[in-house]
């Protein structure tokens, strides 16, 4: 398969290109595309084979649920039995925007979608691009990560064409995304809605708008037994090809044990690789040693995060160790993405 790449400006996108592209979707093709979060892989959501062949194109467990997007509230009621108050407070505060929901799905909905599921997760994305390709592709279109299962996510149209090419029919390259992380995840099956992903938009968001809500303990799982209620649950995710050591403490006692976990494994050859800040980067002596931003900006932290593990692909790094990212506002998602690249791997100092 030969791989279209058309460029649009973000801002502004040319509607008779979206259209174009959207016929493609119609028709159960597959097509990339940017949203503030990251560059999601378009499929028809209401066509089961459409829903396969994403799986197939990203290698990805067919038990792992694809978010419906849309782009207006009357589609909502299509493909959900039940919309709970609480979840129309949500949409009106932050849709569009990094918020994914579960409702119960409609018949129209087919399992292929929602992972063998009787929920299914929907999202109304704050882009102009994806909503274009929305409403051109059909109104309902199913978009996981435009990445192959367990890589990092693609912030740019690059780090899709990296992955995809030759998988896909079209590529939309509308630039760099905004936010970086993919979005919250919050489950109204259950009596009290449960964010199952952290995301820009965090729990004390959610609560000042609805009241309680709890984080799932399932955010930690690792039985394979156990079959995910929302995207990337279940399976290890964001992964570079190095190991990737996470390391928490002080600032001190972090620079002094990788520096000399460093040392040690470039005297056996090894290539190290570091995740710092722009406070610390100079202080490290990792073979390469890259600033995620400063601890100044959050959201750059987030934005950088997922292209910065890329890049220690193309450095050929055998071994990765990453400071720790408590930060106030997105600490919770950045650290959920980081331990999940990470296999859990965490040193305490």
């Amino acid at each position: 398969m030969k791989t279209k790449i058309v460029r649009v400006d973000k801002e502004n996108p040319d509607k008779e290109i979206l259209q174009k592209v959207g016929e493609t979707i119609k028709k159960g093709g597959l097509a990339a595309f940017p949203t503030e979060t990251v560059y999601g892989l378009g499929g028809d959501g209401l066509n089961a084979g459409s829903s396969q062949k994403i799986y197939a194109a990203k290698g990805r467990p067919s038990d792992n649920p694809l978010i419906i997007h849309i782009a207006d509230m009357e589609s909502l009621e299509k493909i959900t039995k039940e919309v709970p108050e609480k979840a129309k407070l949500l949409a009106e505060k932050f849709w569009p925007g990094p918020l994914t929901m579960i409702f119960k799905k409609s018949d129209c909905v087919p399992y292929e979608t929602t992972g063998g599921l009787e929920s299914v997760a929907v999202r109304m994305p704050n882009h102009a691009v994806a909503l274009g390709l929305i409403r051109a592709g059909g109104g309902f279109i199913a978009a996981p990560s435009a990445n192959t299962s367990g890589r990092p996510s693609p912030t740019s149209a690059a780090h899709v064409a990296e992955d995809l090419t030759g998988k896909i029919d079209v590529l939309v390259d509308g630039g760099e995304v905004g936010i970086g992380l993919e979005s919250t995840i919050v489950d109204f099956t259950e009596e009290i809605p449960v964010i199952l992903r952290p995301g820009y938009i965090n729990q004390s968001m959610i609560e000042a708008v609805i009241g309680e809500v709890r984080m799932d303990k399932g955010l930690l799982i690792t039985d394979e037994k156990v079959k995910p209620k929302a995207p990337g649950m279940k399976y290890r995710h964001y992964a570079p090809n190095a190991e990737l050591t996470i390391v928490r403490g002080s600032t001190e006692k972090v620079v002094k044990y990788i520096n000399e976990q460093c040392q040690m494994l470039q005297a056996e050859g090894k290539k190290t690789g570091v995740i710092g800040t722009d406070e610390t980067r100079e202080r490290y002596q990792g073979s390469v040693v890259k600033s995620i931003g400063t601890r100044q900006d959050e959201e750059g932290i987030a934005r950088h995060l997922f292209g910065i593990l890329r890049e220690f692909d193309e450095e050929k790094a055998d071994c990765i160790f990453s400071e720790s990212f408590d930060t106030p506002r997105m600490g919770q998602a950045i650290m959920n993405r980081l331990l999940k690249a990470a296999g859990h791997h965490i040193i305490y100092l």
